[in-house]
């Protein structure tokens, strides 16, 4: 981000002003003075000293003055720097732990009824707006393919690929074919493509026979159509949590839409993304998140299969607390994932 060079040009006291100032903010919601901070935090230097920190950093664009004679509250870019700089490293208390990790494991093994405990606990965890999406391949891989007489020259297939999808199709042939020519083709196919992505296949469409070309014809509509898919299935929670308040209110409309959901997940979660990644105030890209902290994480295995699970509230958030419960959540869905859906297939 552009400010990183100016961020790093802050003196250790700076940093300490600005940290309490945010910290002050986020607890009480209440601009602070000079005054306060040395009498509430027993600064060890004047009021004059933290006066005169506080207007530097007021024109570095850390902190902002709501009224002339009032005390300062953080900026967009103060609280960027003190959750990139400043928040220490926080873990869930371990008793909240084990009971987010109590429920996951009391609930029904399948990803529908995990997913929807991820949003619930998520949006008690944070007091805020939640989201989990469905784990999906970033790349369809083929699994088995099944391919069925049904009546003259109309042929059912089945094509199962990787992470559970399946799909089933008719296809029409040129001339009518017994069934056992049909599970022979199917046979040849799975030995040839399995675990191969649309790439792999459309290379080696050549070397197949006239039967087999017009199966994979329908393979790789289907697969193409697989990997265009953006994000399906969404589950959400606590939206409640963020109607009462006028700036995060617009948030809504990023968790509603699935266009612009899509958009802000896959830009925050690029193919660069590690970990844990935290939005503030939209990034000057979405108008919806203005006034909002969105906190995410990818989950999952690798390209194989991946969702994200997401935490969206004031930007007064208790970040250390909800960057935590984010990965906390990540992480426990990724052993989901691993144990249930790629060992399994």
């Amino acid at each position: 981000m552009a400010f990183l060079s100016v961020m790093s040009r802050l003196s250790d006291r700076q940093k300490h002003i600005l940290g309490l100032v945010v910290r002050n903010y986020i607890e009480g919601g209440l601009p602070i003075g000079s005054k306060t901070l040395v009498t509430d935090y027993r600064l060890s230097v004047s009021s004059a000293t933290v006066r005169n920190e506080l207007s530097r950093l007021t024109e570095a664009g850390y902190i902002a003055q709501p009224h002339t004679s009032g005390g300062r509250i953080p900026t967009e870019m103060g609280y960027r720097y003190f959750v990139q700089r400043l928040v220490s490293e926080f873990e869930l208390p371990s008793l909240e732990r084990q009971t987010i990790s109590h429920q996951f494991h009391q609930a029904r093994i399948e990803m529908e009824q995990w997913m929807k405990l991820a949003a619930a606990v998520l949006a008690h965890t944070s007091q805020g707006a939640s989201f989990v999406t469905a784990p999906r391949a970033r790349f369809s891989r083929f699994k088995h393919i099944e391919l069925i007489s049904t009546r003259d020259r109309l042929v059912l297939m089945i094509l199962v690929l990787y992470g559970g999808n399946v799909s089933q199709q008719m296809l029409t042939l040129a001339t009518p074919l017994p069934q056992q020519r049909l599970s022979v083709a199917a046979s040849d196919l799975n030995g040839r493509f399995d675990g191969r992505n649309l790439e792999e296949i459309e290379s080696a469409f050549s070397g197949l026979d006239d039967l087999e070309q017009d199966i994979v014809r329908l393979v790789i509509d289907i697969m193409r159509r697989a990997d265009a898919r953006t994000i399906s299935d969404i589950y959400r929670d606590g939206i409640g949590n963020i109607l009462d308040d006028d700036g995060t209110r617009q948030a809504v409309r990023v968790l509603e839409e699935q266009s612009l959901l899509t958009d802000v997940v896959s830009d925050a979660l690029g193919e660069d993304a590690n970990g844990v990644q935290v939005i503030i105030g939209g990034e000057g890209r979405w108008e919806e998140l203005k006034h909002c902290t969105m906190i995410m994480s990818r989950y999952g295995v690798g390209d194989d299969l991946t969702g994200e699970v997401a935490v969206v509230g004031s930007m007064r958030m208790p970040y250390g607390r909800n960057i935590s419960a984010v990965r906390y959540v990540a992480d426990i869905m990724s052993g989901f994932v691993q144990e249930y859906y790629t060992e399994k297939q």
